[in-house]
């Protein structure tokens, strides 16, 4: 029986850009269909029916951080941004409303590529955290924050934490490798999946400054989630 192809939404309102895009992951093995404006882009993402979206921030009639922000409140469905605006504020907010990664233009096609396939493999459940959860010993302590590792949620004082994909699988890869220290470049391949050295870092350090702000007291002056100056981030 033939595997069924994985389906990717292009929301890209430059005509060349899109269908380089989708020539190219096309070309991949994945079907791609192509929205030109904001609103089309948020209906075709709202029927559930991709395993990926790749999701400009510039559009007409509405912009990619609304439809960012309006498909994260129903769905899961992986979502990279794409941008030619270099503003780390940009990056910041898109990831803040629930992207999994953002690209600025120009990029290479390689590197989307190995993004995109890291991202489905994520959304599909073969990340390296679930694979790794051992139903035997599903909740993981540390002080006063509990991981479930079955349902996926995170709580804090017995008060559930609402955290972005990303926050709750890099919390959670930490926590299992506790007193470890893990450079940006090695939690970009344990926990995001990329491989062939593509990824940004920085997309590390913005989802640690997002995940401090929802599980510490004072995250300037964080007491679960550390930073060894040169070795990488840990939880002690």
């Amino acid at each position: 029986m033939e595997q069924k192809k994985k389906r990717i939404l292009i929301v890209e309102d430059e005509t060349d850009i899109a269908e380089i895009l989708q020539y190219n992951v096309s070309k991949q093995g994945y079907e791609a269909e192509i929205a030109g404006d904001g609103e089309k882009g948020l209906a075709l993402a709202l029927s559930g029916t991709f395993d990926l979206i790749l999701l400009d921030v510039m559009l007409p009639k509405m912009d990619g951080f609304e439809i960012c922000r309006r498909v994260r409140s129903r769905l899961e469905t992986p979502i990279i941004m794409l941008t030619a605006r270099e503003e780390e504020n940009d990056k910041i907010l898109g990831l803040d409303l629930g992207a999994d990664d953002y690209m600025t233009k120009p990029f290479s096609l390689g590197e989307l590529t190995s993004r995109i396939r890291a991202n489905i493999r994520r959304f599909s459940g073969e990340t390296v955290v679930k694979q790794e959860d051992d139903k035997e010993n599903s909740i993981i302590h540390i002080e006063d924050l509990e991981i479930d590792t079955d349902s996926y949620t995170v709580k804090k004082n017995g008060k559930e934490i609402s955290l972005s994909k990303q926050q709750y699988e890099l919390l959670c890869f930490l926590a299992k490798n506790r007193g470890k220290k893990f450079r940006q470049d090695a939690l970009l391949e344990a926990v995001w999946g990329y491989d062939d050295y593509y990824g940004d870092v920085r997309t590390v350090d913005v989802t640690v400054a997002r995940l401090r702000k929802q599980i510490e007291e004072n995250p300037s002056e964080p007491k679960y989630i550390k930073n060894k100056r040169g070795m990488g981030y840990y939880i002690d």
